[in-house]
Protein backbone atom coordinates (compact mmCIF):
# COMPACT_ATOMS: atom_id res chain seq x y z
CA UNK A 1 0.00 0.00 0.00
CA UNK A 2 1.38 3.42 -0.92
CA UNK A 3 2.21 5.45 2.19
CA UNK A 4 3.24 9.07 2.73
CA UNK A 5 4.28 10.79 5.96
CA UNK A 6 4.95 14.31 7.18
CA UNK A 7 6.27 15.72 10.45
CA UNK A 8 4.96 19.26 10.85
CA UNK A 9 6.55 21.57 13.40
CA UNK A 10 3.68 23.18 15.32
CA UNK A 11 2.67 23.67 18.95
CA UNK A 12 -0.97 23.54 17.76
CA UNK A 13 -1.26 19.90 16.66
CA UNK A 14 -4.14 19.02 18.97
CA UNK A 15 -6.06 22.14 17.93
CA UNK A 16 -5.51 21.36 14.24
CA UNK A 17 -6.74 17.79 14.72
CA UNK A 18 -9.87 19.03 16.49
CA UNK A 19 -10.69 21.67 13.87
CA UNK A 20 -10.00 19.38 10.93
CA UNK A 21 -12.05 16.51 12.32
CA UNK A 22 -15.02 18.77 13.06
CA UNK A 23 -14.77 20.13 9.52
CA UNK A 24 -14.70 16.69 7.89
CA UNK A 25 -17.06 14.83 10.25
CA UNK A 26 -20.16 15.78 8.28
CA UNK A 27 -19.00 14.01 5.11
CA UNK A 28 -16.28 11.51 6.07
CA UNK A 29 -15.79 8.75 8.60
CA UNK A 30 -13.82 10.42 11.41
CA UNK A 31 -12.53 9.07 14.72
CA UNK A 32 -10.55 11.35 17.01
CA UNK A 33 -9.33 12.07 20.47
CA UNK A 34 -7.49 15.16 21.62
CA UNK A 35 -4.15 13.74 20.38
CA UNK A 36 -5.07 11.33 17.57
CA UNK A 37 -7.26 11.19 14.50
CA UNK A 38 -8.28 8.79 11.78
CA UNK A 39 -10.04 10.16 8.72
CA UNK A 40 -11.30 7.70 6.12
CA UNK A 41 -11.57 8.98 2.55
CA UNK A 42 -12.98 6.90 -0.31
CA UNK A 43 -9.44 6.56 -1.70
CA UNK A 44 -7.41 6.17 1.50
CA UNK A 45 -6.91 6.90 5.18
CA UNK A 46 -5.20 9.74 7.03
CA UNK A 47 -3.82 9.23 10.54
CA UNK A 48 -2.66 12.14 12.70
CA UNK A 49 -0.93 12.27 16.07
CA UNK A 50 -0.24 15.48 18.00
CA UNK A 51 2.92 15.80 20.09
CA UNK A 52 3.88 18.91 22.10
CA UNK A 53 5.79 20.59 19.26
CA UNK A 54 4.82 18.65 16.14
CA UNK A 55 1.99 16.99 14.27
CA UNK A 56 2.66 13.60 12.69
CA UNK A 57 0.54 12.84 9.63
CA UNK A 58 0.45 9.69 7.53
CA UNK A 59 -1.65 8.88 4.49
CA UNK A 60 -2.21 5.38 3.17
CA UNK A 61 -3.98 4.60 -0.09
CA UNK A 62 -4.85 1.50 -2.08
CA UNK A 63 -3.51 2.98 -5.32
CA UNK A 64 -0.37 5.09 -5.91
CA UNK A 65 -2.37 7.51 -8.07
CA UNK A 66 -4.42 8.67 -5.06
CA UNK A 67 -1.43 9.50 -2.84
CA UNK A 68 -0.62 12.90 -4.37
CA UNK A 69 -4.30 13.82 -4.42
CA UNK A 70 -4.81 13.05 -0.72
CA UNK A 71 -1.57 14.82 0.21
CA UNK A 72 -2.92 17.94 -1.48
CA UNK A 73 -6.33 17.70 0.20
CA UNK A 74 -4.89 17.14 3.68
CA UNK A 75 -2.21 19.81 3.24
CA UNK A 76 -4.60 22.49 1.96
CA UNK A 77 -7.02 21.84 4.81
CA UNK A 78 -4.27 21.88 7.46
CA UNK A 79 -3.00 25.21 6.13
CA UNK A 80 -6.54 26.60 6.17
CA UNK A 81 -7.19 25.39 9.73
CA UNK A 82 -3.86 26.81 10.94
CA UNK A 83 -4.97 30.30 9.83
CA UNK A 84 -2.05 32.68 10.49
CA UNK A 85 0.39 30.02 11.70
CA UNK A 86 2.73 29.13 8.81
CA UNK A 87 3.11 25.37 8.36
CA UNK A 88 5.95 23.71 6.49
CA UNK A 89 4.69 20.38 5.18
CA UNK A 90 7.10 18.05 3.41
CA UNK A 91 5.71 14.66 2.39
CA UNK A 92 7.99 11.62 2.41
CA UNK A 93 6.98 8.41 0.66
Amino acid sequence: MPLSRAEIATPSGARLINRLCKHWAHKLEVEHTEQDAKIVFSSGTCLMHAEPERLLVSIETLEEEYLDQLEGVVESHLVRMAKDEPLEIVWEN
